[in-house]
């Protein structure tokens, strides 16, 4: 028998997939926001650190109209249920210290006030106050409880001290000379040898031949200038 052979088919060959730009760029699309979102943690983590560890500014003097003139009223309760008054701290000098409890650098500084009140306590040349700035009276004494420290704490919950001395802002420290005048202003925190420095200047600014009334007219922290 002879052989059928059947004729072949012809069969087109089928084309290949279409492959658009989108299923080839999808990949590399997705690498490439994956590399900058890496990037941008990376920058985020180190600006954060950076923030985290850097020394805070302290002791930074600030200018003042009040420097060199008489320190406003400072009077009112304080967290003890007691009462005080600056008029009552003439003849040794007086650190107002403005503060928050939610204030990071005023935490900071905490330990610094410590210092500066324990060397000065016993000698009685020096006092501190602090003045609460926005801030609830329960709060503060739970800071004070966990943290330390015995000096007066005012309660100012009306806000008119810290419009009186002109506060802007957290913390801020004032240095009241043994005559009622007003000699620095410090912000962003201090330290207990920045405060004593402050005190050194102006007690060396008063010469021998001047009348205790000219302390703080012109001694004011370094950086800041003094009011006529």
């Amino acid at each position: 028998m002879g052989r059928l052979d059947a004729d072949p088919v012809d069969e087109e060959p089928s084309a290949p997939a279409e492959s658009g730009d989108d299923d080839l760029d999808l990949p590399r699309r997705g690498r490439t926001g994956l590399i900058v979102s890496a990037i941008v943690a990376v920058v985020v983590i180190a600006f954060v650190w950076v923030l985290a560890t850097r020394e805070p500014g302290t002791d930074r003097a600030a200018d003042s109209p009040l420097i060199g003139r008489a320190a406003p009223a400072l009077a009112g309760p304080t967290l003890d249920d007691a009462t005080f008054d600056l008029a009552d701290e003439q003849g040794r000098w007086t650190v107002v210290n403005v503060f928050a409890t939610w204030c990071g650098p005023c935490i900071q500084e905490h330990p610094e006030l410590l210092a500066f009140d324990e060397a000065h306590r016993e000698a009685g040349d020096a006092t501190l106050v602090s003045v609460l700035f926005d801030d609830r009276p329960g709060t503060a004494r739970e800071f004070f409880e966990e943290n330390g420290g015995e000096w007066p704490v005012v309660i100012d919950g009306t806000g008119t001290i810290a419009a009186s001395w002109g506060v802007a802002g957290v913390p801020e420290t004032y240095v009241v000379a043994p005559n009622g005048r007003v000699v620095a202003k410090l912000i962003g925190g201090v330290t207990q040898d920045g405060l004593d420095q402050v005190i050194d200047r102006a007690e060396a600014a008063a010469s021998p031949g001047r009348d205790e009334a000219d302390v703080g007219t012109g001694a004011g922290a370094e950086g800041g200038e003094g009011a006529p």
